[in-house]
C-alpha cells in the first residue's frame, strides 16, 4: 500500500491519463479515505481494504467517491507486484515497521509532481459530508482529512513525518521510523525502485 502523497499522485496521473465524468475532487477524497482505519478505532483494514471486487479500474456503477476508493485498492495491490517485480524486498530494511518507511519516502520522492497542493489542503480541510457505508462519525472522518490536509503543506521532510507517523498510530515507533527512513534515503536500489512506481502504476 502506498501512502498519502504517492496515492494522491497516482490519482492524479489516473484522471489526467483517462478523462471522464469522474468528479476529481471526490475522486482524490475517496483515494485517501481507506486508510482512515489508522485513526478509526473500531475500523479494521478489512472494512475498508476489502471492498470491490475485482480490483481493476471499472468503475461502472460507483459514485466518484467510491471510485477513488477503489483506485486507492488497486494502487495497493498495483504497487506490490511492482516492488515484487524488482526484489525491492531483498533490500536490508525495506520492510520494517509493516513498510511504512518506504512508503513514507515514496511520498517525499513524489511530492513535487503535483503543483496545486493548496487546492487539496483547502477541500481536506472543508471535506463534505460522506456517505461510507461504515460506522464511523463526520467529526473522525474531518478529523482525518484535517491530518492529511496538514502533512501535504510541504514535502514531507523528517520532522513533518515524524508529526504524521506520530497522529496516525505510530507515535511510540516513529523515532525509529525516521532513522529508517533516513537509511533507505541513501541507499541508490531503494530510490530507483520507488520511482518506478509512479512509471508503471497505471
Amino acid at each position: 500500500m502506498a501512502s498519502q502523497v504517492a496515492h494522491i499522485i497516482y490519482a492524479r496521473k489516473y484522471l489526467d491519463k483517462y478523462p471522464s465524468t469522474i468528479d476529481k475532487d471526490e475522486f482524490i477524497l475517496g483515494c485517501v479515505f481507506p486508510d482512515i482505519r489508522r485513526i478509526a478505532e473500531n475500523i479494521s483494514r478489512k472494512d475498508t481494504h476489502m471492498r470491490f471486487t475485482p480490483l481493476d479500474l471499472n468503475f461502472e456503477g460507483l459514485t466518484s467517491f467510491q471510485a477513488g476508493w477503489k483506485f486507492h485498492l488497486y494502487c495497493d495491490m498495483r504497487r506490490e507486484e511492482i516492488l515484487n517485480k524488482y526484489k525491492f524486498y531483498t533490500v536490508k530494511d525495506t520492510d520494517k515497521f509493516w513498510n511504512n518507511p518506504n512508503k513514507q519516502l515514496e511520498d517525499s520522492l513524489v511530492y513535487k509532481d503535483y503543483n496545486n497542493w493548496e487546492k487539496v489542503i483547502s477541500y481536506f480541510n472543508n471535506v463534505p459530508k460522506i456517505e461510507t457505508g461504515l460506522n464511523i462519525s463526520q467529526e473522525t472522518i474531518s478529523l482525518w482529512y484535517a491530518v492529511i490536509a496538514k502533512y501535504l503543506e510541504k514535502k514531507p521532510d523528517d520532522k513533518s513525518m515524524h508529526i504524521y507517523l506520530s497522529k496516525i498510530g505510530f507515535e511510540s515507533e516513529a523515532d525509529e521510523m525516521i532513522k529508517v527512513i533516513d537509511n533507505l534515503r541513501k541507499n541508490e536500489k531503494v530510490i530507483e525502485v520507488l520511482k518506478k512506481i509512479k512509471d508503471e502504476i497505471v
